[in-house]
């Protein structure tokens, strides 16, 4: 009986404190229509204090519920008309929450009017938004901006987009528009696969089987490399010639990153890609994707070629590629990202702050300085060069993901992760830009132009 009075004693309070707020700001959770008729849903902002959601209120009572910036934070912040996405769902209840003083909660119920509900005020920058909107362009695809040291989300877009203000005029042609999904969140529900920008943890995998003699690697490129019925080219054919490492990595060579699959342990691959969340749910509570990676003990020489390039069976959302670059930017440690600053009162008292939460210690100092050394040749002397030349420094990585699905098409995918300041990092960038050929052609101009304004702009504005 004493064992068993424990355990529900013990349930009480998980269910009370662990999922407190999942429970509360679970859509089917009865009590919040109840709060509609009491409390005015809370406006959100972003960090640099614009309105991104409010509620307006017509002469006859009529509530509705407007997007300042339309097209602009749809995906992140949602909507809350015909049901509700991103922020609005997540938090409905935080936004259907009052925390007004006692005399305010008075007064407004002396008036048989509602209390104004608290406010969300999130870490995402408003014009560093607005130009990864704009690097988009007309593309679909998706940039993820960090913070590396703290893991704040400093913008989040995901093309092609919607107008929230209009959803319940146009649900019957979103809902059916399957060439287009454009409900659909890419930065955290896409999964892509990760083309080379997966070579930065294939080569942390070496480098941890090698830590003495990494830099004996060798590889001589003719293009291509063949292992019993699979045969693995570098992008275009291009041939690369003799190559250590580092001259490797910041080529992008297929062929030597084949051969180092084939030679890596594959369980030890394995344990490595799974600390950086590969197989597992991420540490945010805004609906997300799993990234996979299926590589067994018992692999084929070809599945361990293709997995080491970021092919085959391996997918990945740009939320997590923005995680890993964070990562080496942050000096090895990986940080909880969070979209949220805090949330204050109507007339601004803050009812509860976040602050930033160590999600693990995943690299050493000598292995952050290897990877960050080759990520920055990358820039410097590699496949992105188009950032370099400007007054600050970025190290990154670029990739050339290509696809075939079940209806026939095939395609590559562009993609671009890595961060700005290489010396001193302020932004983590992944940038995926669908059908849009190799790293360099499409997203690392995009991740340029967000690095450009930040640097130029954004950051005398802090």
């Amino acid at each position: 009986m004493v064992a068993l009075f424990l355990s529900m004693a013990g349930y009480l309070i998980y269910f009370n404190v662990v999922l407190r707020d999942d429970i509360n700001n679970n859509q089917y959770n009865t009590k919040q229509s109840a709060y509609q008729e009491q409390i005015i849903r809370g406006n959100i902002y972003s960090a640099d204090g614009n309105v991104l959601a409010q509620t307006d209120i017509a002469e006859d009572g009529t509530e509705s519920r407007s997007y300042p910036y339309s097209n602009l934070f749809a995906h992140i912040v949602g909507y809350a008309t015909n049901g509700k996405s991103g922020i609005e769902s997540v938090h409905n209840y935080d936004l259907l929450s009052s925390h007004a003083s006692i005399l305010d909660q008075i007064r407004e119920e002396k008036l048989d009017t509602k209390v104004q509900g608290d406010s969300l005020v999130l870490t995402l920058n408003t014009q560093l938004q607005q130009v990864c909107y704009d690097a988009l362009g007309d593309n679909k695809g998706a940039i993820v901006v960090l913070e590396p040291s703290t893991g704040k989300v400093l913008a989040m877009v995901s093309k092609p987009d919607f107008d929230p203000n209009t959803i319940e005029q146009d649900w019957d042609a979103l809902i059916n528009d399957d060439s287009n999904s454009s409900l659909f969140n890419r930065a955290l529900q896409g999964q892509y696969p990760p083309g080379s920008t997966f070579k930065i943890l294939t080569t942390l995998e070496y480098i941890r089987e090698h830590p003495d003699d990494y830099q004996n690697f060798n590889y001589t490129c003719n293009g291509s490399i063949s292992k019993e019925d699979v045969r693995i080219t570098c992008y275009e054919g291009e041939v690369h010639g003799y190559e250590n490492l580092e001259q490797a990595f910041v080529h992008s060579c297929n062929g030597a990153f084949a051969q180092i699959g084939m030679e890596v342990n594959n369980d030890s691959y394995r344990k490595l890609c799974e600390s950086f969340l590969f197989n597992k749910d991420l540490p945010i509570d805004l609906p997300s994707s799993q990234s996979l990676f299926r590589l067994s003990s018992n692999a084929s020489y070809g599945e361990e070629m293709m997995t080491a390039i970021g092919q085959g069976e391996t997918v990945v959302s740009p939320f997590e590629m923005a995680l890993v670059a964070a990562t080496v930017a942050n000096g090895g440690t990986m940080m909880n990202p969070y979209y949220i600053d805090h949330i204050e009162t109507y007339d601004g008292d803050i009812v509860k702050q976040y602050a930033p939460v160590k999600y693990k210690e995943l690299m050493s100092e000598e292995e952050v300085d290897i990877l960050s050394g080759f990520m920055k040749e990358v820039v410097t002397d590699g496949t992105a060069r188009k950032i370099s030349g400007e007054e600050y420094t970025a190290a990154g990585k670029t990739g050339s993901a290509e696809y075939g699905s079940e209806g026939g098409a095939e395609g590559t995918h562009s993609w671009f992760v890595g961060y700005l300041d290489a010396e001193n990092p302020k932004l983590a960038i992944s940038v995926i830009i669908e059908d849009g050929g190799s790293g360099s052609s499409s997203a690392v101009p995009a991740a340029k132009m967000v690095f450009d304004k930040w640097w130029y702009e954004l950051q005398y504005q802090q």
